[in-house]
């Protein structure tokens, strides 16, 4: 049946992961590899047959798959493994993003970052190591397309993390927290609506939108 497609693939996915991670430990790897696992965005909520959800869920968090400013399309989990470098059992309930992956890979192999633009990423070691206890990004600036959509900013001072909506998708149907009947939500044009001014959201406190 096709409601047990989203099973069926998490299984699948399970079963090369646990692979991956045990060639690293017959090679004797494990001690020496960084392991990120994550996604690029979050459940596609307008995957469904009938009332059955295919795509995922994004639980308390607005909006999925190819929405470039709410919290349920951009905000997944990360997962860090590396043992004897990395502290176990650890929670960082701090924003990070996938453009981190580039400055983090470039330190750890004794690199040096292009001087000749600007890199948005961040070295994650420092926050992964506990040596920090916040995310260097102050701001994070969320796109579809060439559209900016959304802006995060994390208020050092008060700890306060705010969030600014420019755009946002036209459900369908009106109401709806997605774009059913349809691919997924388009980013531009006539499909989303124009904040002038922008939503503004404290997320320290709602954390949802």
């Amino acid at each position: 049946r096709s409601s047990d497609l989203y099973g069926d693939n998490v299984e699948e996915l399970d079963f090369i992961v646990g692979k991956i991670l045990g060639a690293l430990e017959k090679e004797g790897l494990q001690n020496k590899t960084l392991t990120y696992f994550t996604s690029d965005h979050g459940g596609y909520l307008e995957a469904r047959d009938g009332n059955a959800q295919l795509g995922g869920w994004n639980g308390i968090y607005k909006g999925g798959k190819g929405m470039g400013g709410y919290e349920g399309g951009i905000r997944v989990p990360g997962i860090f493994r590396w043992p004897g470098v990395l502290p176990a059992n650890t929670v960082i309930n701090e924003p990070t993003s996938l453009m981190d992956v580039y400055p983090t890979v470039v330190y750890l192999g004794g690199g040096t970052l292009p001087k000749d633009r600007v890199i948005d990423g961040r070295n994650l070691m420092p926050l992964l190591q506990g040596l920090v206890t916040h995310s260097e990004h102050e701001f994070m600036f969320h796109y579809c397309g060439l559209s900016l959509h959304a802006v995060r900013w994390h208020q050092a001072e008060t700890g306060a993390t705010w969030k600014a909506h420019y755009m946002t998708p036209v459900f369908h149907p009106f109401g709806a927290g997605a774009c059913y009947g349809r691919r997924m939500c388009q980013c531009i044009g006539e499909h989303v609506i124009h904040h002038k001014p922008p939503l503004l959201f404290e997320l320290s406190r709602s954390e949802e939108h």
